[in-house]
């Protein structure tokens, strides 16, 4: 990805968080409401534009996990449907930026993984039990 403009989540206290989080390098809204974020743009898969958002995450060795969750609603949230379509990405955690490969992990990588996740952040099982929707988690590996 390029020196292209970036289109903040239009959700605003989303839109504030991913503010406070460039502006300050990570300082403020690394750890938000008691657990870490990292910043995720992708490339839309309709517009083409880069899109950023915050995800609270975990990690396994080296590589970077973010749940697909949207609140336990029945549809992927788009950054989701980006990066599926799209797995080129751009990952900051604090003041580390890089690029990465996005991937949905397999039914038996989610079963070891899953775990990791609600450990970060316990409502992601009831937002699993509120949807028929499996939701994904996602392994982002740093390029290079």
């Amino acid at each position: 990805m390029s020196n292209e403009e970036i289109v903040d989540s239009p959700t605003g206290w989303v839109a504030k968080h991913v503010q406070q989080y460039i502006e300050s390098d990570g300082a403020q809204g690394h750890q938000y409401h008691g657990a870490p974020a990292l910043l995720l743009t992708t490339r839309g898969r309709k517009s083409g534009l880069l899109r950023r958002t915050a995800l609270y995450y975990g990690q396994d060795g080296d590589d970077y996990l973010v749940v697909g969750s949207q609140g336990g609603a029945d549809a992927h949230p788009l950054w989701y449907l980006n990066l599926d379509a799209d797995p080129n990405v751009q990952v900051q955690v604090e003041a580390d930026r890089f690029d990465a490969t996005a991937r949905t992990a397999t039914p038996e990588e989610k079963a070891r993984l899953w775990p990791i996740m609600v450990k970060v952040f316990k409502t992601y099982d009831s937002y699993q039990k509120k949807t028929s929707r499996d939701i994904p988690v996602v392994i982002l590996t740093r390029k290079g």
